[in-house]
């Protein structure tokens, strides 16, 4: 049974095949036509030479079926283009017919062929060539799907639009995919009864007021490129009728299987993002082209994103430093399969040992380096505050101080919301090691250009929120969440990338940038619409917990110090925050000052410096709030 011919496993009619059925259509097609004219008892001219009139006509209607190529195209995928083909082959022969019928008048007096037959035989043989076409499409469609439409995830198409129209036809042509087709959406008013391949259009006010939508409809397909707002109320009449919402990728850049393989669930990313920076490729490829760059934490969600970027600049080398191996080793494999060409170098390294450190800047001699390894995970650093102190402040130290002895054009310092009046040790260590690379812009002998940017949260990033939500709803709940009043800003890590390379090319040193983050987000709202996106319902399916503020956390971030002051660039999205600053002899004495007490892990006198460095920096919900109720820090020397 194994050598049975399956049509199920048959991909395309042959073309010899086609052409050959095409051939018997039109012949069909002269009988049915010669026997519709004798049964009208029309007078035919030389009757006597009607086989060799008949070879003669599906002659030149062969002559032009090979020029047009009728038989070319793939059945099961005939389109209107297909019809058209069929078309100018019998339109051809009609014409070429009915010129040698005007030339036998003008010769022999009489026409060789009667007009009414050529018309019948062109309207016939075209239209059944293209019924055959359609026939066997249809065929296709149901002997080649192998899964019951019982099982298939029915899809509404958001739009009317070409691209919509594309979108679902890539649907009904792959049927292997899990998916079927059952309609379209739209705004318009105008559709209400009109049908679009087949299937219904309803309108949004039919959307909203329809209460059985889920027997018909089990997920609506968006479009990858359809401006936010229109998405989020897309999602949000979604979500409420309890149906699942999916993304289609641009339909230009991907062939027709692609599209398929391409359509997934809306992530919760997908609502949050909003339009990147422009970034002027001009100046940031000019800082980077034939450059040497350092990349630290460059095994990080933001350091292998700043990578990635400046490889397109071709630099001469890129030098990554992580001191987390697997993380680095990954990186690694991943860029030199997709950058064969540039040179990279993948160091595994601690920031804080600055001897090591010194031998990279004597080998490559940097022209940018990008600063992005840090501790970051507030609770961890508020136990361990010494570890903060080593990594945040020293590494951070050793770095801009190789730099500006190693004549660096520009160091680029990636920072935190976090920073600014900061409630817990890791804020802290991040304000100081701003402070540090302030101070160094103005000291003495100071070439380079110390730059830092400050931003809020990144979505995805390792350890970030909406990870940690993803796996916590993935086992079912709960979903754990600290405060109900909780908010934070985000955004996406390529946006947090290209403010550090636009700031790399703006910044004249000292500089702190910051970024319009647009409006902050309540972690609730968060969570709820993650546990809808993945089709369950808050509370009922998968439960949210509050759990209460961690140590040194607070409800919201800020982007600015009540100090500062805010002066606009030529990026409407990006601003210079005008901070506070100390002295380089001042900072370097309470650096090496911390440093001493870390290494000694004294965490109360780590806490107490890190305070007298950054004066507005009072803990919460922390065991280091005893300190804040003393009238002044004593500072041990």
């Amino acid at each position: 049974m194994g050598n049975v011919f399956k049509i199920t496993e048959l991909r395309y009619i042959p073309r010899w095949l086609v052409f050959f059925i095409d051939i018997s259509i039109i012949s069909f097609s002269l009988l049915i036509s010669n026997l519709i004219l004798k049964n009208l008892n029309t007078e035919i001219n030389f009757i006597e030479y009607h086989n060799e009139k008949t070879v003669a006509v599906l002659a030149v209607n062969i002559l032009f079926m090979v020029l047009f190529k009728t038989y070319a195209g793939i059945i099961r995928h005939s389109t209107f283009f297909d019809f058209f083909r069929i078309v100018w082959s019998s339109g051809s022969t009609l014409v070429v017919l009915l010129g040698f019928n005007f030339l036998a008048e003008s010769v022999w007096g009489k026409s060789v062929y009667v007009n009414p037959v050529l018309f019948f035989f062109f309207f016939i043989s075209t239209f059944l060539m293209f019924f055959f076409r359609m026939a066997t499409k249809q065929l296709f469609k149901m002997l080649m799907d192998p899964k019951d439409s019982s099982s298939k995830i029915r899809i509404a198409v958001v739009g009317v639009d070409e691209e919509s129209v594309s979108l679902a036809n890539a649907i009904i042509h792959n049927r292997r995919h899990p998916y079927q087709l059952t309609g379209f959406l739209s705004t318009r008013l105008d559709s209400k009864k009109a049908r679009l391949l087949g299937h219904t259009i309803y309108n949004k006010r039919e959307f909203i007021k329809a209460n059985n939508l889920s027997n018909q409809i089990d997920a609506v397909l968006i479009k990858e490129n359809m401006p936010k707002q229109e998405m989020e109320e897309w999602t949000n009449l979604t979500l409420n009728k309890g149906l699942k919402i999916l993304k289609a990728p641009v339909i230009n850049k991907m062939n027709e299987g692609g599209i398929i393989g391409g359509i997934r669930p809306l992530q919760i990313e997908d609502l949050l993002n909003r339009k990147p920076i422009k970034i002027e490729n001009g100046e940031v490829k000019k800082r980077h082209f034939s450059k040497s760059v350092l990349v630290t934490g460059g095994a990080g969600s933001i350091g292998s994103e700043i990578v990635r970027q400046v490889v397109q600049f071709n630099p001469s080398i890129i030098v990554v430093v992580d001191q987390a191996e697997s993380p680095l080793y990954e990186l690694e494999l991943e860029l030199l399969e997709r950058f064969p060409e540039q040179k990279f170098e993948f160091v595994l390294a601690d920031i804080s040992n600055i001897y090591r450190l010194e031998k990279l800047f004597e080998d490559y001699q940097f022209s940018t380096v990008y600063h992005a390894a840090a501790y970051k995970h507030v609770p961890l650093i508020e136990k361990n505050p010494h570890e903060a102190i080593f990594v945040n402040i020293g590494g951070t130290k050793n770095l801009a101080l190789l730099s500006k002895k190693y004549n660096v054009n520009r160091f680029v310092m990636v920072s935190t919301d976090k920073a600014v009046n900061p409630t817990n040790v890791m804020g802290a260590s991040k304000r100081a090691a701003e402070l540090f690379v302030q101070s160094l812009q103005n000291s003495s002998d100071n070439t380079t250009k110390f730059i830092t940017t400050r931003f809020g949260n990144v979505l995805g990033s390792n350890g970030s929120v909406i990870p940690h939500f993803k796996k916590q709803i993935e086992k079912g709940g709960p979903v754990t969440i600290t405060h109900p009043e909780i908010i934070r800003y985000f955004m996406t890590i390529p946006e947090a990338c290209e403010l550090v390379l636009q700031a790399g090319t703006m910044g004249q040193g000292g500089e702190i940038y910051v970024f319009d983050m647009g409006t902050p987000v309540k972690i609730l709202d968060l969570a709820k619409r993650m546990i809808k996106l993945s089709g369950y319902t808050p509370d009922v399916d998968v439960k949210i917990d509050f759990i209460g503020l961690r140590p040194g956390e607070k409800l919201y971030e800020e982007l600015l110090t009540d100090n500062s002051t805010t002066i606009p660039t030529h990026h409407e999205k990006i601003m210079i925050s005008r901070d506070p600053v100390m002295e380089f002899e001042e900072i370097e004495i309470l650096c090496n000052q911390i440093m001493r007490a870390a290494i000694k892990k004294d965490r109360l006198q780590v806490v107490k410096i890190l305070k007298t460095i950054v004066p507005e920096f009072i803990s919460n919900n922390s065991e280091f709030e005893v300190l804040d109720k003393t009238p002044e820090h004593e500072v041990y020397q």
